[in-house]
């Protein structure tokens, strides 16, 4: 089995668990303010396993799936044996790298929580097109796909825009934070792979 389809569904196995017991969704939740006043570290990636409801959880695992098997087999290829590691790692770093920022901004307000993948999710989204630059992403209700060194841009620009509103309870900051952490790690590991992005939408 995959770590892709581990993530997934240990992902869907908590948060539904954490659905019906409120005592565990708090727990889990990401609270800059329990990570800074009590130490409670656990946090940075506790949020990632759980989900504010059954759409946020399909539409995140839905990507990470369709994404994530894809970056699985590239690291394989890439990494060998080390490939495993580094892709758990790409995940776990994506959340946390990714909880960061909220972690400054909103290290003093008690009432602020999140929840959610998405940082990580984002991470491997943006990994994925590192790899493959000119493969296409579709979006609901657009017929046609989007190439993805385009998407990426398209993508940050509007978390930005959205973040900036802050007006409706999402974390933007975390999605692109986690994009920007997938598109260094894979270039950190392997430099060689921007200049093959670069001569993949060049060629």
């Amino acid at each position: 089995m995959s770590v892709t389809l581990v993530i997934i569904i240990l992902t869907a196995l908590v948060s539904a668990s954490a659905f019906g017991n409120r005592e565990l969704f708090y727990r889990f939740s990401f609270s800059p303010y329990q990570v800074k006043h009590r130490s409670e570290w656990w946090r940075l990636l506790t949020h990632a396993v759980i989900h504010a409801d059954w759409m946020h959880l399909i539409v995140n695992m839905f990507v990470l799936f369709n994404f994530g098997r894809l970056v699985e087999l590239y690291f394989d290829g890439l990494f060998l044996e080390k490939g495993v590691f580094f892709y758990i790692l790409l995940y776990v770093g994506g959340v946390a790298f990714a909880s960061i920022p909220g972690l400054k901004k909103q290290g003093d307000n008690a009432h602020y929580n999140a929840v959610g993948a998405s940082g990580a999710v984002s991470a491997v989204l943006f990994t994925s097109i590192i790899l493959q630059p000119m493969s296409k992403i579709y979006i609901m209700f657009i017929p046609i796909g989007i190439p993805a060194f385009i998407f990426g841009p398209l993508y940050i620009g509007l978390e930005i825009y959205l973040d900036k509103r802050s007006g409706d309870n999402v974390a933007h900051d975390a999605h692109y934070w986690g994009a920007f952490f997938g598109f260094l790690f894979p270039i950190v590991l392997e430099p060689k792979l921007f200049s093959l992005f670069i001569s993949q939408i060049l060629g």
